[in-house]
């Protein structure tokens, strides 16, 4: 399976439109960049264990009904390799300096993490630097050889609210192993939707977190490549989450929505190809039934 994911992947660098800067097209660098930033969010402890719990009109809890925060994080990587040839698989790099630069907001430097990969991750309380600024530009930045490689996104988007992810009770009752349907809200003057990414958490009982149980965003860097010509799938009104997202009775999971921003290459030793995300998220907590 992965082998053929990476076929896809390695295809559409190869499908990109010709109307291009030729520069570019020609380019031997490509650059898969992502910067995805949830909020934090705070769950009723009544709501986790499947009770009637009180909301505020904006989805809050009221004062004094015992809660946790689940806290949100803001995620930057960037996956930086060298095009081999038109049908090779591209060669990561391993020793560029990575940043994000946000449009007046200042420079974020991301951590080598080998094989390529470069990142950096700001949870709860940290004070890394790693922001997300609503209808910001970003200039994700790789000096490699003594050149700059940058690709951009420009209007970062705010954070579209999915109405079924906040029911007036807190959460979302629903049938274990049964799936879930979520419409997005309509665009106004007539712009194309943003891209639109589900990924499913279970969450303990504490409210940590574990292995996603479902998502639709690529999974490896080469595999965002597709984004470029096959945007569409991303890009539909509903969304189906399959009823394996939802494995076990009486548990919760938290659904993640996220909306992102696709960009591209900046300068012109950047390949055509290139795949950059910046985006926010929605947040909403399911609480299986018996």
């Amino acid at each position: 399976m992965k082998r053929i994911l990476l076929s896809a992947a390695v295809t559409a660098l190869l499908l990109v439109p010709l109307a291009c800067n030729f520069d570019q097209l020609l380019a031997e660098k490509v650059m898969v960049g992502t910067l995805l930033s949830t909020p934090d969010v705070d769950v009723s402890l009544v709501a986790m264990a499947g009770g009637d719990a009180g909301t505020l009109p904006d989805g809050g809890i009221p004062p004094g009904e015992e809660r946790i925060t689940i806290p949100g994080q803001t995620a930057a990587f960037v996956f930086l390799a060298t095009r081999n040839g038109e049908q090779g698989t591209p060669e990561p790099v391993s020793d560029a300096t990575v940043r994000i630069e946000v449009q007046n907001g200042g420079t974020i430097a991301l951590d080598n993490n080998q094989s390529g990969t470069y990142g950096l991750t700001s949870a709860f309380g940290d004070d890394s630097g790693v922001k997300y600024v609503n209808g910001a530009t970003y200039n994700f930045v790789a000096v490699h050889g003594g050149n700059s490689h940058v690709g951009q996104v420009k209007d970062a988007p705010a954070l579209e609210r999915i109405e079924a992810l906040h029911p007036a009770g807190g959460y979302i009752r629903h049938m274990a192993s049964q799936g879930l349907t979520l419409t997005r809200p309509s665009v106004a003057g007539g712009k194309a939707r943003t891209l639109g990414f589900v990924t499913v958490f279970p969450l303990g009982d504490g409210g940590a977190k574990g292995q996603p149980t479902y998502t639709n965003m690529p999974k490896e860097p080469l595999d965002f490549l597709q984004l470029v010509t096959a945007t569409g799938e991303w890009q539909q009104s509903t969304l189906s989450i399959p009823g394996s997202a939802f494995p076990e009775k009486d548990s919760n999971y938290l659904v993640v929505f996220q909306t992102a921003q696709l960009g591209g290459p900046q300068s012109d030793n950047l390949f055509t190809g290139s795949t950059l995300l910046v985006g926010t998220a929605d947040l909403g907590l399911v609480h299986t039934q018996e």
